[in-house]
């Protein structure tokens, strides 16, 4: 959260198995790939260390996450 500029953020997992959704305005003008790779970054010194061992990412600009986010439950 820290890392990027995203107005939220929510983290569920078991300890070494995570899953991300992530939400900001900065996703808007990435593709795909690129909206994996900028949540990624952060994460990397935890992945390359084993303290992360997968990891699943969702992103969301502000305005797919106000419409998908009851679909998810939250």
């Amino acid at each position: 959260m820290n890392a990027l500029p995203l107005q939220e953020v929510h983290v569920s997992g078991d300890g070494s198995h995570f899953q991300v959704i992530a939400v900001g305005a900065l996703f808007s003008e990435l593709s795909r790939v690129k909206k994996q790779q900028t949540v990624f970054a952060p994460l990397m010194e935890y992945i390359a260390d084993n303290r992360i061992h997968a990891v699943s990412i969702k992103t969301y600009t502000p305005e797919e996450w106000e419409r998908d986010r009851k679909l998810n439950g939250f």
